[in-house]
């Protein structure tokens, strides 16, 4: 009898905790309000002409994305910083720079990951996103230029941007080009090391490890699909693990859409972490 009555009571408590567990759980809807006003200091508001897409849209991004891996709050609006910068969705990019500074985000962490696109977007459309920080941040207050980033020369930026791209990437670029006709052979990996590595990867502002992490979402929104293997592994070898990764990738399935995103997914699935370890630790 006593252990008719110790079962009885153990169903019953079990039974009370998991009527507790689905009161505590959040809707979709409700957790897209929590994130949403988190990110923009108001509540979501309602399309006249949309109100059904506009539902979609915030449950899956506000509701679903942001709920989903290991990414900080302001790690992800960097990352959807970069994503619009590159797409060049100039007014989405506008209300993600507030919103990354109302996540605690320094303006120089914005500055310097939308910085981070040139290499791989260009100088054009790298100005149009530094225009829309540069106007967010006159409307806060913000002073302008922000502090100096940079810590290299002209004298030493091919050797500093070396140290960088060979720990992650080795000469594996230089061999490649080695077949191109007389000065090319020289000139273009040499424009990597300096360019890229030398005069964005130097900078203060973001760590290694977040660069490159920035830098293959970057990739994935472009579809650069050849470059992106060897990001993958950059990725990793500068202190992110694949959690993160497939986490950002999540991140930015809403604004790339599916097909480019795993693209990456199935080659940061295929790629071994156990040959790749940390060089970089924060």
């Amino acid at each position: 009898m006593k252990r008719f009555f110790a079962i009885l009571f153990i169903a019953i408590s079990f039974g009370s905790n998991n009527l507790l567990a689905e009161e505590n759980i959040m809707t979709r809807a409700q957790k897209a309000d929590e994130v949403y006003k988190e990110l923009f200091g108001s509540e979501r508001g309602q399309s006249l002409t949309d109100p059904e897409f506009m539902e979609i849209l915030q449950r899956n991004i506000f509701g679903e994305v942001f709920y989903t891996g290991n990414l900080s709050t302001k790690d992800r609006e960097l990352i959807t910083v970069v994503v619009l910068s590159t797409l060049q969705t100039l007014p989405q990019l506008k209300a993600h720079v507030n919103a990354a500074l109302n996540v605690g985000n320094s303006p120089l962490e914005i500055r310097e990951a939308i910085y981070q696109c040139a290499p791989y977007i260009g100088f054009p459309r790298t100005l149009n996103a530094i225009g829309v920080f540069n106007e967010v941040a006159k409307e806060r207050g913000i002073k302008l230029p922000l502090d100096n980033a940079s810590t290299t020369t002209d004298e030493n930026r091919y050797e500093k941007g070396w140290e960088i791209q060979n720990q992650l990437y080795g000469d594996e670029v230089k061999k490649a080009m080695a077949s191109l006709p007389d000065i090319y052979a020289n000139v273009v990996p040499d424009t990597l090391t300096t360019f890229c590595f030398g005069d964005f990867y130097t900078r203060n502002g973001l760590s290694i490890k977040q660069r490159e992490l920035l830098s293959l979402v970057i990739l994935t929104a472009l579809g650069a699909e050849k470059q992106l293997s060897a990001h993958v592994v950059g990725a990793l070898k500068a202190g992110n693990d694949k959690e993160t990764l497939l986490a950002a990738m999540v991140q930015a399935i809403p604004y790339i859409g599916l097909a480019n995103a795993m693209t990456t997914i199935n080659l940061i699935k295929e790629t071994s972490i156990e040959n790749y370890k940390p060089i970089y630790e924060e």
